[in-house]
């Protein structure tokens, strides 16, 4: 008797039309016919040959393609007499020491940072992402770095707009004189001043569109992340709000700036203080397998979710919006994907949700 052994790095979830393999290990993932899950879990408890049985001689030769296939893609490998017991399955336990791991904000001005540094400290937050309202000169870049020197802080992305000094000189300033800042983006820029090459510590982008944060919650295939850590995040947790923060151009303290409810001031509260107001973490622990449709999807582990624009039908006994990504175009029970903007109903709650 031979028998098939799915590596434990191998995810594979089910959708109504067809399945996902994620591949952990590899950080890639791949679509197939919904007839190999079935297959896959007859192998979980067949022999190949009994699992053969089963099926008559023209349908085992798909089978035995499939299997083929998953040998192929080295998702998995054959024993002799019985499963291997060698490969124990693998945990999907999430463990994230910090109190707040991501910090959101709408920044005005650079003296908010220095108010915000000891609750970055105390909180334990690792990433910290600015989207500068106004054009930020090379000294101010070098001024957000240095506020955090010798910090539990270990990443720095901003978002800024583009203005005239920025140049090849400008960057390299940058560059020499900062340590955590690991991507810079530049919006509303018409013509990028030089070509970004591989040749900074931080990755380098230029952007022509004026970057809205109401751009924010799109869910399309070049978005999702097969990442192990992001995956067990999504498994457990909710993927875009568990244990972030957000601070939006008022100062208000939020779950992500573009959400409704808030949780304090900045200029009247701290950070600690709104984490720990009733309903601060209440979404948390919402996953995709209780978000309406989200729930049904193959792409439920690798894709971000958004309660900041949903489609606003449907909400569980605790009163916690459970309804589909208002920018999701994708149908799961057809395999469809169409673009939201152009569905009338989308753009109508897109814009009344904008207004507020």
């Amino acid at each position: 008797m031979t028998y098939f052994n799915l590596f434990s790095n191998i995810l594979a979830t089910k959708g109504p039309t067809r399945i996902l393999i994620s591949d952990l290990q590899r950080n890639v993932s791949e679509l197939y016919p919904l007839e190999l899950y079935e297959i896959m879990v007859e192998l979980k408890s067949h022999s190949i040959e009994d699992l053969m049985k089963n099926y008559n001689e023209e349908s085992r030769e798909i089978v035995q393609e499939y299997i083929n296939l998953l040998l192929e893609k080295e998702y998995g490998f054959i024993s002799k007499n019985d499963w291997d017991r060698n490969f124990p399955p693998l945990s999907y336990e999430f463990h994230e020491p910090s109190t707040i791991t991501n910090l959101f904000i709408e920044l005005e001005e650079i003296s908010v940072l220095h108010q915000l540094k000891i609750s970055v400290e105390n909180l334990g937050i690792k990433h910290l992402v600015i989207y500068s309202l106004k054009p930020l000169t090379a000294k101010e870049f070098i001024e957000i770095d240095e506020i955090f020197t010798a910090s539990v802080l270990s990443g720095i992305e901003i978002f800024s707009p583009f203005h005239q000094e920025v140049d090849l000189s400008f960057v390299q300033v940058i560059q020499q004189n900062t340590v955590r800042i690991y991507s810079l983006i530049f919006y509303n820029c018409s013509q990028s001043p030089f070509k970004a090459k591989n040749d900074f510590r931080f990755s380098l982008n230029f952007i022509e569109d004026e970057l809205q944060l109401s751009a924010c919650g799109k869910v399309e295939l070049k978005y999702f992340n097969t990442n192990i850590s992001k995956v067990l995040e999504s498994i457990n947790h909710n993927s875009c709000l568990y244990k972030k923060i957000g601070i939006d151009r008022n100062g208000n303290i939020k779950n992500c700036p573009l959400m409704v409810e808030s949780f304090g001031n900045i200029h009247t509260s701290n950070l600690d203080e709104a984490t720990n107001l009733p309903g601060f973490k209440k979404y948390w622990d919402l996953t995709k397998d209780y978000i309406e449709t989200c729930k049904d999807c193959e792409f439920r582990y690798v894709c971000t979710d958004c309660r900041a624009y949903t489609e606003g039908n449907k909400k569980n006994n605790a009163g916690l919006d459970i309804s589909k990504p208002l920018k999701c175009g994708y149908n799961p029970y057809t395999g469809e994907w169409k673009n939201w903007t152009k569905n009338p109903l989308k753009k109508k709650i897109f814009n009344s949700l904008t207004i507020k």
